[in-house]
């Protein structure tokens, strides 16, 4: 989808590695803004409200900059987030970090 969406828009000269890093930090960084300086119950009502479709456009932003630098280096998300997870089961155990916020290399 992401590749049809800008290969229609001939976007692949303007999408190298670096300004989609760049896009990835400025789209998070804007959801970031929204909710900087609030609890987490004033987040929680954002989310309840109509600010939620800003919130959630953010997140989209940064979701569609994050798939399109993985589509460009093809790299495949799926197969990198499962492999990420069995290495953090091993920096993480259940036994160690159940209920906890240390750092792997605090325990």
């Amino acid at each position: 989808m992401v590749r049809g969406f800008c290969e229609e828009r001939d976007w692949d000269q303007f999408h190298n590695n670096k300004d989609l890093a760049i896009g990835i930090v400025t789209e998070a960084s804007e959801l970031l803004q929204l909710i900087r300086f609030k609890n987490e119950s004033e987040i929680e009502e954002m989310m309840n409200s109509d600010r939620r479709e800003r919130i959630v456009g953010e997140l989209s932003d940064t979701l569609y900059f994050v798939l399109r630098f993985a589509q460009m280096n093809d790299i495949d998300l799926s197969s990198e987030l499962e492999g990420k997870i069995d290495k953090n089961r091993k920096k993480y155990p259940v036994e160690l970090a159940k209920g906890s916020n240390k750092k792997y290399d605090e325990y």
